[in-house]
């Protein structure tokens, strides 16, 4: 709806898809900091990623959005900006009102959480052939 009401404040400087995405991300964020969740606990020696194999993502993309949008809130927006929007973690950290580290504990969460979900869904889906003796 914020799109439609604000059409006229678009002037046609850059893409009017970029523009609609401006006005989405900022969206998002200003719901996060409305709800202000708990702040994730700071652990430095977390590694700043969290690789997913590509043989384990042999899954439809619709399963895959499904378990990224089932992740907590804080952990999916930062997620989304900086995997799908390719925000930096000083750029996520200025949006958000986070220092870097949270948003990279953040990150590295949420890579975590799909990781575990992917290899569930991977395991039992093995299980199923290795039980029916195939």
């Amino acid at each position: 709806m914020d799109i439609f009401s604000s059409i006229q404040k678009y002037n046609g400087n850059g893409s009017f898809e970029g523009w609609m995405k401006r006005i989405t991300i900022n969206k998002a964020i200003d719901k996060y900091k409305k709800e202000k969740p708990p702040r994730a606990v700071l652990n430095n020696d977390i590694a700043d990623d969290l690789l997913i194999d590509e043989e384990d993502m042999n899954m439809p993309l619709e399963k895959l959005l499904s378990m990224i949008q089932e992740l907590p809130s804080r952990y999916r927006l930062v997620f989304n900006l900086y995997e799908m929007d390719e925000y930096s973690h000083k750029e996520i950290s200025q949006l958000l009102s986070i220092s870097e580290g949270t948003s990279k504990s953040n990150l590295y969460r949420a890579k975590y959480i799909l990781k575990n979900k992917i290899n569930s869904i991977n395991s039992s889906q093995y299980s199923k052939y290795d039980n029916h003796g195939n």
